[in-house]
């Protein structure tokens, strides 16, 4: 492991009653809801953030409110840390845990409680995958609108942890946009609700605190979010361009134009061949970049907008456009930007950063990213939400050398502070987490870390949700 991501050292006193530890649990938990077997815990010491490890303790596996919440009050009680944990998608180490710490896994609540078509919501728990949502409400007519790329798999309690986005975010926003109400664990134990099917709430905007919190303000075991209404229709047009640069200028200039499509993604040549070699989506293999731009509305609505994008494309010596012809092909092009990220692995190892930068330095991040990663001998592939600027770049490495894993990383980390650098932020949608901990300096100040920190301490005075995540070990209030 790097100097750079280190781990709170275990609390000798929980370690030394480990055993008696898990007596108590299992006195809370049904037998099928407690794993503590060294062999059954190891699905649970890491992440998609697959560089660091660690077993920990236990693993709960709650299917109620009332057990998360008899949990977290007996770990309260006995200053126990809780790492919560959905599908284990986060990609920022956001559910990695310690040794002392006991794993709250939310898989066993994956119940879609409510669907209200009068009031367009959708009440679900936790656990509840991404596009099992869409999935039960498309044949009626609507759909959830965040999209990440790991909705297959990734839960709805993961996706508040991280706020997490997709591609379709730059016209429905991203997880917050679309949550109306939680239910919430404590850290003692203690049950509440905020928001609801309503659109608004009086007093704080807990909620709006809660969604991207990664898990050291409560557990969220349910939630009401938003459904909207199908469009008319979608259609997804390619581009592809002589250079990255001209893409990143064309991303501007649409949005600059005034006209938000509903999506709008990169991918710069390597991507592109990667996608192409798994996917086999028709993209073309003679261009450095390729943007995916996604419309919808009517027919008329559809050309007149496409009308206008393509215009502002050829104004950047747009090499390739295809528009799609059938349901089949606008599928499949999205099937081989989905795939980017189980593409890529095929190939090599990879970390994925996902800092955020204005659109109108979208083409100087660019360069300044090919730079960086070449200054360290290493290949990198970019594929990213380029309507709201949140870039995605892969950097490719050899896992199993420990100098090309430290030279990735330390990459990654440039990276980021060029994304800072440039007016942006260090994460879009996958967390700050263990990777980008120790960078928070970077964009922000000791009297706005100060304050963070003082919010977490209302909510949890010991520090023992979801700890070594976040914020820097030695800056903890």
């Amino acid at each position: 492991m790097s100097e750079a991501i280190q781990f709170l050292p275990p609390r000798d006193s929980v370690m030394s009653r480990r055993a008696a530890i898990v007596t108590d649990l299992a006195e809370l938990l049904p037998p099928e809801c407690l794993v503590h077997e060294a062999r059954e815990l190891v699905p649970f010491e890491t992440d998609a953030f697959v560089s660091y490890r660690r077993l920990p303790l236990a693993v709960a596996l709650p299917k109620t409110t009332a057990q998360v919440a008899a949990v977290l009050k007996y770990c309260h009680r006995y200053g126990v840390p809780v790492v919560p944990r959905g599908a284990g998608t986060s990609l920022s180490g956001g559910a990695i845990p310690q040794e002392d710490a006991v794993v709250l896994c939310l898989s066993k609540m994956a119940r879609i409680l409510e669907l209200d078509y009068a009031n367009r919501t959708a009440t679900v728990q936790a656990g509840v995958t991404n596009l099992s949502i869409s999935e039960a409400v498309g044949t009626d007519g609507f759909f959830y609108a965040p999209d990440p790329s790991s909705q297959l798999a990734c839960t709805i309690g993961g996706n508040i942890g991280m706020n997490s986005g997709g591609a379709h975010c730059l016209k429905y926003g991203v997880t917050t946009n679309n949550l109306l109400g939680v239910k919430m664990v404590l850290v003692d134990g203690a049950v509440i609700e905020l928001g609801g099917k309503h659109l608004d709430a009086s007093g704080y905007d807990l909620l709006g605190l809660i969604c991207g919190s990664e898990g050291q303000l409560g557990i969220v075991t349910e939630a009401t979010v938003r459904l909207i209404a199908k469009p008319e229709g979608a259609r997804p047009v390619l581009f592809g361009f002589e250079a990255s640069e001209a893409a990143g200028a064309c991303v501007a200039d649409i949005i600059a134009s005034g006209i938000i499509p509903v999506a709008i993604e990169f991918m710069d040549k390597p991507a592109i061949e990667i996608c192409e070699a798994f996917a086999h989506a028709g993209y073309p293999l003679d261009v450095a970049a390729l943007l995916i731009v996604e419309v919808e509305g009517s027919e008329a609505e559809m050309d007149a907008m496409l009308q206008s994008i393509v215009e502002i494309a050829r104004r950047h010596q747009v090499k390739t456009v295809r528009e799609c012809q059938s349901a089949t092909e606008a599928a499949l092009i999205w099937k081989g930007r989905k795939s980017a990220f189980g593409a890529t692995g095929r190939i090599a190892d990879y970390i994925c950063m996902d800092g955020t930068v204005p659109l109108s330095k979208l083409s100087y991040v660019l360069n300044k990213t090919a730079e960086i990663v070449e200054s360290f001998g290493l290949r990198v592939a970019n594929v990213f939400h380029a309507g709201d600027g949140n870039m995605h770049p892969l950097i490719l490495f050899n896992a199993n050398d420990p100098a090309d894993a430290a030279k990735a990383e330390a990459a990654g980390n440039e990276i980021l502070k060029l994304c800072v650098d440039a007016g942006g932020c260090l994460t879009g949608e996958h967390g700050v987490g263990i990777e980008k901990r120790d960078l928070m300096r970077h964009q922000y100040s000791e009297v706005d870390l100060h304050q963070q920190m003082a919010v977490r301490a209302a909510f949890d005075e010991g520090w023992i949700m979801n700890p070594s995540k976040v914020f820097p070990l030695d800056g903890r209030a």
